[in-house]
């Protein structure tokens, strides 16, 4: 079949086939030497639609390879592991018109509850209110590797954050825009509003940041932060540190990696494998950096912003590379899962990248939602 006729059926275009040959993820079963044209075999239209299908669920070229290369069993596996991550990370537009209609239509709880009781219950001081609270901890360590420790972790009554620092003053500057984000801990959270107060807040790092690093935009840092509203956390991610949810009993990452082997990934340029050892791995592609003179106006980087629905039994996990680029997703899921007391968990992360040879500084936040009641 010319790639013409092959295109119609399997309704992949010309363009995407070639592309698709040139990643080598559908190859033509002839190519004319002499023209460089394409013919394919009609036994080649199931795998064509199969590739069609899963571009049309949205799934990376790279993870549609390894897809291709499973048996029936093992790729339906796959493909639902896929939707549930999708399903998982496309929450968040659900999550802000849910966010928006509770938050407008009545106050929002104090620091760290949300009462979640039947509506009948709340004018009936004598019955009892189903509250929800986070329960934290956090831990920094240097690792066996670097000189000095250029994350900061924190854990408030309403924040969760940790920001990876870079370049000579990275220190300084994580530390900075974690603590550009401190006074949310302790200002009421007006109904509404909490999405324009984190664009305040990461406006308020990045003009932070700035003012340590100076004019060298060689000195920033990542920053993934959580903020609790008493019924939701509103994410904030910004480079390669990275945010997670553990929920009945599967781990989902909930933040994308701004980085160069990321997008390279997403584009079915590299396999997971690869990207693992690519020597661009750490290139970051969005950060909070210096680059002007603190007096300059300081324009934010478009930070990712998303927001979750709390259920009681949700644990979060937010973290640097130092402890996502050598402690498996399937390890962290079994840390977080075993490993009841949040101190505890947060020990245990630290100790496997550690264990793992400590390349980077580890720092990480783990959160508990749990309900309690009250009269």
């Amino acid at each position: 079949m010319t790639i013409g006729a092959f295109s119609k059926a399997c309704r992949l275009s010309p363009k995407a086939l070639r592309l698709y040959d040139e990643l080598e993820l559908l190859r033509p079963a002839r190519v004319d030497p002499e023209t460089g044209y394409r013919y394919y075999a009609p036994e080649q239209l199931e795998q064509a639609r199969l590739v069609a299908w899963l571009r049309r669920l949205g799934m990376p070229l790279a993870e549609i390879r390894e897809v291709r290369a499973l048996g029936p069993a093992d790729a339906a596996r796959e493909i639902r592991a896929f939707w549930s991550r999708v399903e998982a990370e496309t929450a968040s537009r659900r999550d802000l018109a849910s966010f928006l209609v509770d938050h407008l239509t009545r106050p929002l709880a104090g620091p760290c509850q949300s009462d979640s009781s039947d509506p009948s219950n709340r004018s009936d001081p004598s019955k009892e209110t189903t509250m929800l609270e986070l329960r934290c901890a956090t831990l920094s360590d240097t690792g066996r590797v670097r000189p000095a420790n250029q994350d900061t972790a924190y854990a408030g009554a309403r924040v969760l954050a940790v920001a990876d620092g870079f370049g000579s003053g990275g220190a300084p500057a994580s530390g900075a825009a974690v603590e550009a984000f401190k006074f949310l801990d302790d200002e009421p959270l007006p109904a509404g509003s909490v999405l324009n107060l984190l664009e305040d807040a990461v406006q308020g790092a990045t003009e932070a940041v700035r003012e340590v690093a100076g004019p060298t935009d060689e000195v920033g840092t990542t920053l993934t932060a959580m903020v609790w509203t008493g019924s939701q956390l509103a994410l904030v991610h910004i480079g390669d540190s990275r945010a997670y949810l553990l929920r009945d009993g599967g781990l989902f990452r909930i933040t994308h990696d701004h980085t160069v082997v990321q997008s390279m990934l997403d584009e079915g340029r590299l396999t997971p494998e690869e990207a693992t050892v690519h020597p661009q791995r750490a290139l970051l592609l969005k950060a909070l950096t210096g680059g002007g003179p603190a007096s300059a106006p300081a324009a934010a980087p478009a930070p990712d912003v998303r927001l979750h629905d709390a259920r009681a039994g949700d644990r979060y996990l937010l973290c640097s590379d130092g402890l996502s680029a050598v402690v498996s997703e399937d390890a962290l899921r079994e840390t977080l899962t075993t490993v009841p007391d949040p101190a505890e968990a947060v020990r245990t992360l630290v100790a496997g990248a550690n264990a793992s040879g400590g390349p980077d500084n580890v720092s990480c936040v783990v959160a508990d939602v749990v309900s309690t009641t009250a009269r």
